[in-house]
């Protein structure tokens, strides 16, 4: 019989700062013990009265370059390395508050969004996780975006990724992981975000990668 699985959060709160990838702008990111069954949420703590931003598929307005999330024109960009490093702890329920629209880079990781949860320290909480049970094949495909995602039943959690970069210095990559905590931490996390030379300028042009630079 599966072991139950309890929800979590964090101990304590903790603070970081640094500038947003494509707003350039400074921003500091406080990570915040929540109850259970409240989720994963964002907050604007620079828009009087903003309400909690719950980071799930519905308020996803945009994924070019970014995933971009919204609720009531209120909205949160580039989440994706904080949600990264929430998930990858098994942390279920906390908030995120923000001093501006865009997490601070980093590195361009998030690895640095790993150490600081850990340095405070994950908490399990009474009720158990909501889990989804993966029961039967299910498949999407895009073909105009050259996108295709299969999830299998399983009894574990392993992710392959193919990639078929049309650039003869990428060309095409595959990588399997079976997911743990540990591995999460070692294998993935470090993993940055990366854009091509030739698409500097281009991204540029779009008002996007204001705080980008080889440091992340």
């Amino acid at each position: 019989m599966k072991n139950k699985s309890y929800q979590n959060t964090i101990n304590k709160k903790i603070s970081a700062e640094g500038i947003g990838l494509h707003t350039g702008l400074k921003s500091i990111i406080t990570f915040k013990p929540a109850p259970e069954d409240s989720g994963i949420n964002f907050k604007r703590i620079d828009i009087k009265n903003c309400p909690l931003i719950p980071a799930n598929i519905d308020n996803v307005i945009d994924i070019a370059r970014a995933t971009i999330i919204e609720k009531d024109n209120n909205k949160v960009n580039t989440v994706e390395h904080v949600l990264a490093a929430i998930v990858g702890l098994g942390i279920d329920n906390i908030i995120i508050e923000l001093t501006s629209k865009e997490p601070p880079i980093m590195d361009g990781s998030a690895q640095p969004f790993i150490k600081l949860l850990q340095e405070v320290g994950v908490k399990k909480q009474k009720s158990l996780k909501n889990e989804i049970i993966i029961d039967k094949p299910i498949s999407y495909s895009n073909d105009k975006k050259g996108i295709e995602i299969h999830l299998l039943p399983s009894d574990k959690f392993r992710i392959t990724f193919i990639s078929d970069y049309n650039v003869k210095t990428i060309g095409s990559q595959s990588f399997t992981f079976d997911f743990s905590e540990d591995a999460f931490v070692k294998e993935i996390a470090p993993a940055r975000t990366f854009c091509l030379f030739s698409e500097i300028m281009p991204l540029k042009e779009l008002g996007l990668i204001k705080g980008g630079s080889t440091d992340n």
